[in-house]
Parts: structure tokens; C-alpha cells; sequence
């Protein structure tokens, strides 16, 4: 389904079927809804992602939050979840069962790359971890009739790769995912690729304020409704306040993402040419080993950044805790800067050949532009390198 908009008038139009004349989206906090006959009941009971039966199966802000994010992404329908992480995890146990197979790329989340190295074997999934770059490996990986998912992630947390979308979305046989939160619905749009569903934490940019844990997939609506029927099992399921504050955030994600992407840029460019800086991961970047492929599949170059500090781990600890406008947390697509030191926080529960393979050093740094003035950040991270150099 294309949409004639511009992703930014969508953004405003979008989710807007439960409200009535209302601007603001309300908020439904009931967990239960009145029945007004058995044969109602039954029907509500056997219908799929009903919205006024019982929360778990469906909840009219939730479903608001919903329509929204799938005309963004130029989707049939979207599924809501708690979290970025139930989306993914309700995902992989919906489509796949023991002695099936998944391509998952290495350079994942780390919770993602420990959902696919530690539960899924537990559950007789096997998987096959093919490296961002590696375009025929996710092709060569496919065991025709066996595998059922090819997961990828673009950008990849935290070092920024690329993933090849036309490559993968051309991929016969099994279905294939992508986790999109690092770019968002107004940098890329994966179905205009061939892939099967887009993923995001919506915890991150499209709320955008870090006040609200979701996650959310995107796709034709038979493999969604697919994927509400695991939900309602798993249980994974969205808050109606977190879908009303993801509602809101949707609202402002035009002119937010334009801000952090110009933002990231300068920011970008500044570090690369910063003596304490050993290596900057932007796709902005002309010196990005993917710049071709980030012209092609991206229209901005993203809200988020990653850069190696020179002196190692004592020197990316003392960066982060020498910010005095950049701000020391573990997340993303905020109003407020945030800077992490990855190796201590998230990727401190992967092995060290882990975080190696997967290109995290000890003096990475990842970052998350906010809506501060480029000039007021620049000036921070100039202030606290200088700190990290010791």
C-alpha cells in the first residue's frame, strides 16, 4: 500500500479513527469492556485483534498507536507489544518451531543477539549468524525449506552497519524481518524493499520523549494477524498510556527526526576530524565504508552515531562521565543527548569474542543526538574528549 503523503503529513493524519472530533487521541484505560450479550461476547471472543473485549487482544488507543505506525510504514497493519524486545521475541516464537532454522545477522541488539545464541537453540531453533556486509552470505545461509526467518538490523546497533534491504527482500522461502529503530519510518521504509515486516523498539525515536516502552511490527495484515495471535498467548502486550505517549510522539517525528539527523551530521563530521577520536560510525559520512548503500536506501543519515575513543576503555569511561550536556543513559531516539559507554553497559552481558565480532571495542562510544543545539553539543563533547585524553 503506498501512501500519496509525505511521511510527515502522516505523521499528523495517522491513528486518528478511535478519537472522534477529539485532536488529542484518548486515552482507553480499561482492561475490560462491557458485553451487551452472550453472542456479543462470542463474537468479540473470536474475533482477531478485537479493541472493546479484553486489553490483551486489542485496546482502542493501542490500536490508534497501531494504524499509525503502519501507514508510516506504508503497511496492511501493526501489531503493538510491551516493548521492543516482546515484538521481536513474539516474532521469532510465532514463525518458527523446533528443528526449524533462522539467518540472523551478528551485529544485532544485544538482546536480540542473545534471543538468537542462547533461547532459540534451548527451543530446537538453529541458527546461522551471518556478518551486516556479507550480502551473498544471508543468500548462501538459506536452507530452502527449512528456514523460516532471515533477521536483520539497519543500522545495527551500536557500530552502525548497513544490511543490503533489496538483497534480503529478494531472498525466496522464508519470511524476512527487519529492526528498523535505528532509522525510523522517515529515514527508511523496509517494505519499499521486499521485507516481509519492520520492527521497531518504539520505545525509542518514534515515542521520542522516553516516556513510553513499546515495540511494534509492521507488515501485510495476514502475517500480522498471524502475529497477534502468539501476542495474545506471550502476553507481551501494550499499555494503553504507553501507546497514547507513543501516539503523541508520532505526531512531532517529522520535524524531530530532521533536527537529529542535521544534528548527527555536524556532530559527525566534528569527530572525525578530532584528534581523540580513532574511528567515527555515521552513514552520513563519505568516509563510511556503506556510503553508496546509505544514499540508496536511506533518505537521512540517521539520529544516532557510534565513534571509537583513542585511549581504550579508561578513556571511553572517562568521556561519558565528563558530559555535562550529553547525558550518561541507555537508550535512544529522545529529546535529550544520550551517550553510553557500550562495553559496560549495553553489551556488558556479551563475551568478550562477542563484542570483538561484532565490532565493539573497549572505548566505544554510542550516541544518541537530541534536540540541543548542534553548536551547545559540539562544545561538550570538545570539553569532555579533552577530559578522556587525560
Amino acid at each position: 500500500m503506498t501512501d500519496p503523503q509525505h511521511p510527515e503529513t502522516t505523521a499528523i493524519t495517522a491513528g486518528r479513527n478511535y478519537g472522534g472530533r477529539s485532536l488529542a487521541p484518548p486515552l482507553w484505560a480499561s482492561t475490560a469492556f462491557e458485553m451487551e450479550s452472550v453472542l456479543d461476547g462470542q463474537k468479540q471472543a473470536t474475533k482477531v485483534k478485537g479493541d472493546t473485549f479484553y486489553s490483551r487482544y486489542g485496546n482502542p488507543t493501542v490500536n490508534a498507536f497501531e494504524d499509525a505506525v503502519a501507514q508510516l510504514e506504508g503497511a496492511e497493519a501493526a501489531q503493538a507489544f510491551g516493548s521492543g524486545m516482546g515484538a521481536i521475541s513474539s516474532i521469532v516464537l510465532a514463525m518458527c518451531s523446533s528443528g526449524d532454522h533462522v539467518v540472523a545477522q551478528r551485529q544485532t541488539f544485544s538482546s536480540s543477539s542473545l534471543l538468537f545464541q542462547m533461547v532459540c537453540p534451548r527451543f530446537g531453533i538453529d541458527v546461522t549468524f551471518v556478518d551486516a556486509e556479507d550480502t551473498q552470505g544471508f543468500v548462501d545461509a538459506v536452507e530452502p525449506g527449512r528456514t523460516r526467518l532471515v533477521f536483520v538490523e539497519t543500522p545495527a546497533n551500536p557500530v552502525i552497519q548497513l544490511v543490503d534491504l533489496d538483497a534480503i527482500g529478494a531472498i525466496q522461502g522464508p519470511f524476512t524481518v527487519c529492526d528498523s529503530t535505528f532509522a525510523g519510518p522517515l529515514v527508511t521504509r523496509p517494505l519499499e524493499h521486499g521485507i516481509d515486516l519492520v520492527v521497531h523498539s518504539a520505545t525509542k525515536s518514534l515515542a521520542g520523549h522516553n516516556d513510553a516502552t513499546l515495540g511494534v511490527v509492521a507488515g501485510e495484515r495476514d502475517l500480522i494477524w498471524h502475529v497477534w495471535g502468539y501476542h495474545t498467548i506471550h502476553g507481551a502486550v501494550a499499555s494503553p498510556f504507553d501507546a497514547l505517549n507513543g501516539l503523541r510522539g508520532i505526531r512531532t517525528l517529522g520535524v524531530r527526526t530532521r533536527q537529529q539527523c542535521e544534528s548527527a551530521q555536524r556532530i559527525a563530521e566534528f569527530l572525525e576530524g578530532h584528534s581523540g577520536v580513532a574511528r567515527v560510525n555515521y552513514p552520513g559520512l563519505d568516509s563510511h565504508p556503506q556510503r553508496d548503500l546509505a544514499k540508496r536506501q536511506m533518505k537521512l543519515g540517521g539520529g544516532s552515531l557510534s565513534f571509537d575513543v583513542v585511549g581504550g576503555r579508561e578513556a571511553g569511561q572517562r568521556f561519558v562521565e565528563a558530559c555535562r550536556l550529553a547525558r550518561m543513559a541507555p537508550s535512544l531516539g529522545g529529546p535529550e543527548t544520550l551517550v553510553t559507554h557500550v562495553a559496560t553497559t549495553t553489551a556488558a552481558n556479551l563475551p568478550d569474542e562477542d563484542r570483538a565480532a561484532m565490532g565493539i571495542g573497549d572505548g566505544l562510544i554510542r550516541m544518541s543526538i537530541g534536540l540541543e543545539h548542534a553548536d551547545d553539543l559540539v562544545a561538550d563533547l570538545e570539553q569532555a574528549l579533552a577530559v578522556a585524553s587525560g
